[in-house]
């Protein structure tokens, strides 16, 4: 966080020329300002910028309140907290105020009584952006109370009377005042609490125990919902549905690249893990969302590719502790050690009952062979089938160090283009070297140049 702003009194606040802005509008100048400067409005968000991102664009800057709407892990959640950083670094508020008024112009009682109380000397604190965006999962537990506020027994029994607005305990939605609010899953939530948000997102004020609060609240509401025909629990009711003002679709990444550049950004690698091996679990991903064994209205979620590629990862630290290898890189053998992990990730068609590791596994070899036709087409491959014509054999496996793959196989004629075409110098390591050199005979066996024998974690090309 930068240093905090210096101005602590409404006075000082004044002088430095501050002025009142709304959320939205201090949404939409902020976004304005990115726009002109060419800087990324959403940074980390991959694979919308021709489709989704220009729809959420247009949507803060007509001020609206927004649903996305999409299939599990299509970023929906990341979406929402990403437009938290287009807020200012810092926000003024009243010191001690629940629901953080501007103090230019105050709308709870308290602040409004202090303010004419103490002038241009009303204490101001300051708040950072991070602090301004709240989060709630909605879920049918969830009550009036949570997002809205209840009466607080407390302060009642302190004195205070039920007509008086400071015995209001405010909920999430309210404390969010001059913020963001992110709502998840939201036709999880009940109709009768769905209901409480009416007045929230038209007329801005809340009501409370049968007396109502004039409140009139500043914030961006941002609700996420799976679409009807997969969220089954439950609905948005229309009313409140026609009271947000935009409804925007996500989807999955449309390119393999797109794919890719969300793995390696947010898988968490505890191994080096090639290029062409992160491409294969994005084939692997795409190759399942058009597959007709598996139930597409539940999607393949972004998070089963990344899952995947931190199993691949430790897959390969295992080996390189076990075998005593000074890198860890990940292999093409590595891929299928992580498939019975993966099961519970896919909700698969009835009919396929007993048959998921066998569907996931042939989609994990066509996704190889895809990526090692796009790698590596067109090459001549003659120095690697070469090796085999007399009967010799190379072994690997999950425990097979890379230095004693490369001794099986010595010097091979076209491997410096091998990993020129995977992104690798002359200058690679052996664990980089020999995880080029899998990949190629495991590609020229599913391509049927090259046998292939496989038991209990060991695999022998040309047997």
């Amino acid at each position: 966080m930068s240093q905090t702003p210096r101005p602590t009194t409404l006075g000082e606040l004044r002088s430095n020329g501050h002025q009142h802005r709304t959320v939205k509008q201090e949404l939409r100048d902020n976004l304005l300002s990115r726009l002109r400067a060419g800087q990324p409005a959403f940074p980390g968000i991959v694979g919308f910028d021709d489709t989704v991102l220009p729809e959420l664009e247009s949507a803060l800057l007509a001020g609206h309140d927004l649903v996305l709407l999409g299939e599990r892990g299509q970023g929906k959640t990341r979406l929402m907290r990403t437009i938290a950083g287009l807020l200012d670094d810092w926000s003024p508020v009243v010191h001690g105020c629940e629901i953080n008024d501007d103090p230019i112009a105050p709308v709870c009682t308290r602040c409004r009584r202090l303010l004419a109380e103490r002038g241009d000397e009303l204490q101001v604190a300051w708040r950072h952006r991070s602090e301004r965006y709240a989060e709630k999962l909605a879920t049918p537990d969830t009550s009036v109370g949570d997002l809205v506020g209840d009466v607080d027994p407390v302060k009642v029994a302190q004195g205070r009377t039920l007509g008086d607005p400071e015995t209001v305990h405010y909920g999430l939605v309210p404390r969010t005042n001059r913020g963001v609010f992110g709502l998840n899953e939201l036709p999880d939530l009940a109709e009768r609490i769905q209901v409480a948000l009416f007045n929230v997102l038209e007329e801005r004020d809340i009501q409370i125990r049968g007396y109502s609060l004039r409140l009139p609240l500043d914030l961006l509401l941002v609700a996420s919902a799976n679409p009807e025909d997969y969220t089954n629990r439950g609905r948005i009711i229309t009313p409140l549905k026609d009271r947000f003002g935009a409804e925007i679709r996500t989807h999955y990444p449309l390119e393999v690249a797109d794919e890719t550049r969300l793995l390696t950004q947010e898988a968490g690698l505890v191994a080096t893990v090639p290029e062409h091996l992160v491409e294969v679990v994005a084939r692997l991903a795409r190759a399942l969302r058009e597959s007709p064994s598996v139930d597409q209205r539940s999607g393949i979620s972004a998070r089963f590719g990344i899952a995947a590629l931190e199993g691949v990862a430790a897959t390969a630290l295992r080996r390189s502790a076990r075998a005593g290898e000074p890198e860890p890189v990940a292999r093409a053998g590595d891929l299928p050690a992580v498939v019975p992990t993966l099961l519970g990730k896919v909700e698969f068609e009835m009919g396929e009952e007993g048959r998921e590791r066998d569907v996931l596994s042939h989609l994990l070899r066509l996704a190889m062979a895809e990526t090692f036709r796009e790698r590596l087409a067109g090459l001549d491959l003659g120095g690697f089938t070469g090796l085999f014509a007399e009967g010799a054999v190379v072994e690997t496996g999950e425990l097979v160090p890379a230095v004693r793959l490369l001794e099986q196989v010595g010097t091979v004629s076209g491997l410096s283009k091998v990993l020129d075409r995977l992104g690798h110098g002359d200058d690679a390591s052996p664990g980089v070297v020999a995880s080029a050199v899998e990949f190629t005979l495991e590609g020229l066996h599913l391509t049927r140049r090259l046998q292939k024998d496989s038991v209990a974690g060991r695999t022998v090309y040309g047997a």
